[in-house]
Parts: C-alpha cells; structure tokens; sequence
C-alpha cells in the first residue's frame, strides 16, 4: 500500500500544477456521482407492488388509503404524483390531471439537476489536461535548447511524463464522468417515463371510477 502511494505522489509530481488542478475536477465529479446515486436511490420504490396495491385500493373505492400509501413513502417521486392526483380525486379529471402534471414538473428537476454538469466537468478536466500537455512541452522544448547535452535526455524525460501524466489523468477523469452521465441520464429518464405511464394509469382509473364503470372484480395489473 505504501508503495502504491508513493508512486501515485510520483505521477501527480511529475505531471506538475495541472494535475493538482483536475484534482478539483475529480472531487466535484466524484462529489455529484455519488449524491445523485443516493438521491435517485431515495427517490426510487418497488414500482410493481406498489402499483398493484394502489390499483387494488383505488378499485374498492379506498381512495383515503390509497393516499396513506402514497404519504408512506414521502420520499418517493412517483408517490408524491399520485398522492397529489388521490387528493383531488372527487374533484373531477381536470382538478386530477392538472394537480399530477404540476407535480410531475415539481420532482423532475430533483431527478435530473446536477446531472448534465458531469458532461460540463468532462470537458473542463480534458482540456485542463491538454494544457498541462501542452505547458510540459513547451517547457521541456525550453529547457533543451539552454541544457548542456548531458542535461538534454534528462529535461526531454521530465517534460514528456508531465505531459503524458496530464493527458492520461485529464481523459481518465472524462472518461468517468461521460460514463456515469449516461447512465445517470438514463436511470433519470426512465424514472421519470415510469412517473408519467403511472400517472396516466391511475388518472384513467379514476376517470373511469368517476362515471361508474370501474369494475372492482377486475384482476390487479400483472407485475413487471
């Protein structure tokens, strides 16, 4: 273990001040990785029996413990939608429909922010790694043409990892951030695809239970 730090303060001093610099750029992708996983995850519930539950609730015309399921998981986006549809559901389809759609513009900003700053991190760390390329040639250049020749190889060695020390962490850094932005972004949207089916869901369903023809001997939606 001792080893391996002394040769990562060995790559971080060979690479010179911009390296230091996308140390920044890794903390703050590291730092929003890891608070929107936890977010998504707290944010995220068991679509399934839930919506089964809801649906069988909602059938026997139980609509106040539909709503105290919904208020269970308070955390939980989807359930924040459709509690905000239960509360008005003796209000009419328009009341039902507007309340659902409002909410649904309220959580997704909470399910997607800070996201698309990865993709702004990745490219501020690629660049600040091809200027700490570019500065360690420039400087290796330099200094060549003032060394004496027993000074050259030395001064050409130094300046070469700095530059290749920038590059490799200034693309690794990207790398991770492009990485996790797609698979935030994608875990985002299809929270927010499986917000909207359910509110349409559940907003049929109550329309349907508003002119009577809700059947409550209907089978429950199978899981998926």
């Amino acid at each position: 273990m001792s080893k391996f730090f002394d040769n990562l303060h060995e790559f971080f001093a060979a690479g010179g001040p911009f390296m230091y610099l996308n140390i920044l750029s890794s903390i703050a992708a590291t730092t929003i990785v890891a608070e929107r996983t936890i977010a998504l995850f707290r944010q995220g519930i068991n679509v399934a029996p839930f919506m089964n539950q809801l649906v069988r609730l909602v059938r026997e015309n139980q609509v106040d413990r539909a709503v105290k399921l919904c208020s269970a998981a308070p955390n939980a986006a989807l359930a924040k939608v459709l509690r905000a549809g239960l509360t008005r559901a003796n209000r009419g389809e328009a009341e039902v429909a507007t309340a659902m759609e409002e909410t649904i513009l309220e959580v997704s900003p909470a399910i997607t922010k800070r996201i698309q700053s990865l993709w702004s991190i990745a490219n501020i760390a690629t660049l600040m790694g091809l200027i700490g390329t570019i500065t360690g040639l420039i400087r290796s250049f330099a200094a060549l043409g003032r060394a004496s020749p027993a000074q050259k190889a030395e001064l050409l060695s130094k300046g070469i990892s700095e530059a290749m020390n920038n590059t490799a962490f200034g693309l690794g850094i990207a790398v991770t951030c492009i990485t996790a932005h797609l698979l935030l972004s994608n875990k985002a949207k299809a929270m927010i695809e499986e917000i909207e089916l359910n509110a349409m869901r559940l907003e049929n369903l109550l329309a349907r239970r508003g002119s009577g023809d809700l059947n409550p001997a209907e089978a429950a939606p199978e899981k998926a």
